[in-house]
């Protein structure tokens, strides 16, 4: 089985990546997670988080599409993340070593539907960076 934790790309640089996993009740690890209150797994919010990285790696060199997760620092979750909602991911490539290991720092913002205008709007909760989940992937993305 295949996650694929990055449903569009908005903003794409060298530096830095912008994505959106819009999140459903046909996922199905939402069954078991938690049975009447499903919640996306914190496990999957890092993981969108590396996604984002890695598909930043590939943007600038193809070669790099195999770097995998070395640890993570500062983690901190603000908001559950459910059914319904869109999560907005932000990673910024903070420094890139010999080449092979590479530091992020990323961010995540739980977009809930509204029906107004704009679509959408941001809850914050607990005073955590954008609303989501904020930490450091520390170690960076290794080559594998």
């Amino acid at each position: 089985m295949r996650f694929e934790l990055i449903d569009r790309v908005l903003e794409i640089a060298p530096d830095r990546i912008v994505t959106v996993k819009n999140v459903s009740n046909a996922e199905e690890y939402l069954l078991d997670h938690f049975p009447g209150f499903p919640v996306l797994p914190g496990v999957f919010m890092i993981e969108a988080m590396v996604h984002a990285a890695r598909r930043l790696l590939v943007h600038t060199n193809p070669a790099r599409a195999r770097h995998v997760l070395g640890g993570v620092r500062a983690l901190k979750y603000g908001t559950f993340v459910r059914p319904g909602d869109a999560m907005r991911v932000t990673v910024t490539l903070e420094k890139s070593g010999n080449g092979e290991v590479f530091d992020f720092k990323g961010s995540a913002a739980v977009i809930a539907p509204t029906g107004g205008e704009a679509g959408a709007t941001a809850r914050g909760a607990d005073g955590a960076l954008d609303g989501g989940l904020d930490g450091g992937l520390g170690g960076g993305l290794g080559g594998a």
